[in-house]
């Protein structure tokens, strides 16, 4: 099954080249061969944030292996885009290079989206999760900032139409949203399990009103 999803997964390079290969790109191509990478990292991007409020609601485990594959085709398609970006629009001329990022702001979102998700890339393996430990976890939260900067990155890069970020805005806003209201119940839950006399002796020590009971006489 995982193999498919590979294939699967392939299928929007495939077809990107072979509208590389019958011209069919339109008036700017490398313009096009930008929009189109870097519509289906975000894409993946998605999907992975979206593995954790689907396994939420319909408690189906069976996603979650799919999650670093996911994960993995964001982060390729992104280095494909960047790629794309140095060679098909600047030539590695990195003087050029230089001077278009101080100049425009929207690479920087682009940067550090690029970066956190090449970070998460080279942790995802196993033996990254037991060697790290918590900080694992912790690193791998950062994929939250990697998708609004990925989407301010597209908003400011884009002139005219805005119709396919705004798009974008809203499932990553949704998709972050769900996990905030997960996070408020969460809390809410753990404050109930607690049981009521002991709340109310957390609070009186907190505030010193119990004091030391005095010694029976004896």
């Amino acid at each position: 099954m995982r193999s498919k999803f590979i294939v699967v997964c392939l299928l929007p390079l495939l077809w990107l080249c072979v509208d590389i290969a019958f011209d069919n790109l339109g008036s700017n191509p490398v313009q096009a061969l930008h929009i189109r990478l870097g519509d289906w990292s975000l894409r993946f991007l998605c999907l992975t944030l979206a593995i954790t409020p689907i396994q939420t609601i319909t408690k189906w485990r069976g996603m979650a292996d799919y999650r670093q594959l996911f994960g993995l085709y964001a982060f390729f398609y992104a280095s494909l885009h960047l790629l794309g970006y140095l060679l098909a629009d600047h030539a590695l001329m990195w003087r050029i290079i230089g001077i278009d990022i101080i100049e425009s702001p929207y690479i920087w979102f682009g940067v550090l989206a690029y970066g956190i998700i090449f970070l998460l890339a080279l942790t995802s393996p196993k033996w990254a999760k037991k060697r790290m430990g918590k900080t694992w976890k912790k690193l791998h939260r950062l994929i939250y900032i990697a998708a609004v900067a990925a989407i301010i990155h597209y908003f400011w890069q884009l002139k005219g139409n805005l119709a396919e970020p705004l798009f974008y805005s809203i499932i990553v806003f949704l998709l972050l949203g769900f996990r905030v209201l997960v996070w408020v119940k969460n809390r809410q839950l753990t404050k109930m399990m607690i049981p009521t006399g002991q709340r109310v002796l957390a609070l009186a020590e907190k505030q010193g009103v119990i004091q030391e009971a005095p010694r029976k006489q004896r």
